[in-house]
């Protein structure tokens, strides 16, 4: 086009609620500017469908900075669209040419069902971190400056690129199994690294993969396409550090 404008064809799926059927529905939208992100041409998209008195898109989205992991979207078969290292907010359009058709579909997960059209029910997630992703402090007043406790630089860098993970759940929808472990893993390394974690660093991954577990994720099987497909590309060393903690974990000692 002249103005460098786009149109597109849009085939979006569409879900009234969790228990409906869903399908792809066809839509094209003309006038798409190569500087939109992603997130824009779908607010584009939903402005036409209002226009013409039907019922818009629905579809997560919070900060588009790429840092909430809210703006999931599996877009032609790819967690977050063709790019690497970048949520679907900070996706652009340039990535894509006129006259493209586009396929826009939710996170495909047992545990993560489908609330509607692209929105997906993540509790899953809040859940596995309730159960033990997190650090409890003494609150006394006799706590330590965590500044004043001295961490190996090698271990502080580890722990702060798994602290990374956005729990956006791409790790999940690509995987074929639908496994959480890179997801768990990041949360269970953050604090297997850094001695604040450590006191409670048995029952942490115990607890973790067993809820993990019992909300229907499946296991890990190495095929590594979650790393690929991580907008904030959390490492697969993870999982085999969790493993290890867990293995760990395990091991009850002889009496």
């Amino acid at each position: 086009m002249s103005n460098g404008n786009m149109n597109l064809t849009l085939k979006v799926w569409r879900q009234s609620n969790s228990t409906a059927a869903g399908k792809m529905e066809n839509y094209q939208l003309g006038g798409v500017s190569p500087d939109m992100s992603f997130l824009e041409m779908i607010d584009m998209l939903n402005e036409q469908i209002i226009r013409k008195g039907e019922d818009a898109i629905a579809f997560d989205h919070d900060c588009r900075e790429g840092i909430c992991g809210m703006c999931s979207m599996f877009i032609n078969g790819e967690a977050h669209g063709p790019n690497r290292g970048v949520t679907t907010c900070q996706l652009h359009m340039r990535s894509f040419k006129d006259g493209d058709t586009i396929y826009i579909e939710p996170w495909r997960a047992e545990g993560f069902p489908v609330v509607k059209d692209l929105m997906v029910d993540r509790a899953a997630f809040d859940r596995i971190i309730q159960s033990g992703g997190f650090v409890s402090v003494n609150t006394s007043g006799r706590t330590m400056d965590a500044n004043a406790i001295p961490i190996p630089k090698d271990d502080a860098d580890k722990a702060f690129d798994a602290a990374t993970c956005i729990g956006c759940g791409a790790c999940v929808a690509t995987c074929p199994n639908s496994s959480a472990m890179l997801f768990v893993s990041a949360k269970v390394s953050q604090f297997a690294l850094l001695p604040q974690g450590h006191p409670e660093r048995k029952e942490r991954v115990l607890n973790m993969v067993k809820q993990m577990d019992e909300e229907g994720f499946g296991n890990c099987s190495n095929i590594g396409a979650c790393e690929v497909q991580c907008p904030k590309n959390i490492s697969i060393e993870n999982i085999a550090r969790m493993n290890r903690e867990y293995l760990s974990a395990s091991v009850k000692p002889e009496n």
